[in-house]
């Protein structure tokens, strides 16, 4: 998969509807739902760097709001490694982002989400 600087704007839309549904559950309380929402979006932009990088800034930023010493610092490396795996290709295709997976584990791609970056190939 060759990955390149500038997200399509077909895959953008996608990108950026799943961080308003996070902002919006986020604004609501709904912090199980929110996350389900940054892991999506992380899944979707992961193979462009600034993607890339913006969701693991807000999931450094969310859990300093859960106060999750774990999150925040399993977020640091990510934040500053992340975006510049993107930039060279190597990307574990899939992963969610999160602290409770490993930063290299590739991983299955949610159905939905699969058929949305196949019709979208980078």
């Amino acid at each position: 998969m060759k990955l390149y600087w500038t997200m399509p704007v077909s895959l953008r839309q996608h990108y950026q509807q799943e961080l308003q549904h996070y902002q919006n559950a986020f604004a609501a309380g709904h912090l199980s739902e929110a996350w389900g929402h940054l892991e999506r979006a992380h899944i979707l932009g992961q193979a462009w760097p600034l993607e890339h990088s913006y969701v693991h800034w807000l999931m450094l930023k969310f859990g300093i709001h859960i106060k999750s010493t774990k999150e925040v610092l399993g977020q640091i490396p990510r934040l500053l490694v992340g975006g510049v795996k993107s930039f060279v290709g190597h990307v574990p295709i899939g992963n969610t982002g999160g602290t409770n997976v490993p930063p290299l584990r590739p991983m299955d791609i949610p159905h939905d989400l699969k058929q949305i970056l196949e019709s979208n190939p980078s």
